[in-house]
């Protein structure tokens, strides 16, 4: 007897190979370096912003402050991407 148009249509359902890996860890070290930079950028920009002209060493830097707690949040995004 001739299959039907069903039957040809028919796929089979795709079931992925078992993986014998264990699952990746993030190093214990990676959240809390990646809050602490989160939290050093935020508090850089801050203190410029509110006492910049009366902390001696920020005077001098003007807006490479902007540069450095940007990059301080920039560099907790990155680590964030490793964190599993």
């Amino acid at each position: 007897m001739p299959k039907s148009s069903n039957d040809r249509k028919r796929k089979a359902v795709y079931t992925p190979p078992a993986s014998s890996a264990k699952p990746k860890v993030s190093p214990r070290w990676l959240a809390p370096a990646m809050v602490a930079f989160f939290l050093l950028g935020i508090l850089w920009i801050g203190v410029f912003y509110i006492a910049g002209g009366h902390v001696p060493g920020m005077r001098e830097l003007e807006n490479w402050n902007l540069l450095i707690g940007f990059s301080g949040i920039i560099m907790a995004v990155l680590l964030s991407t490793r964190w599993h």
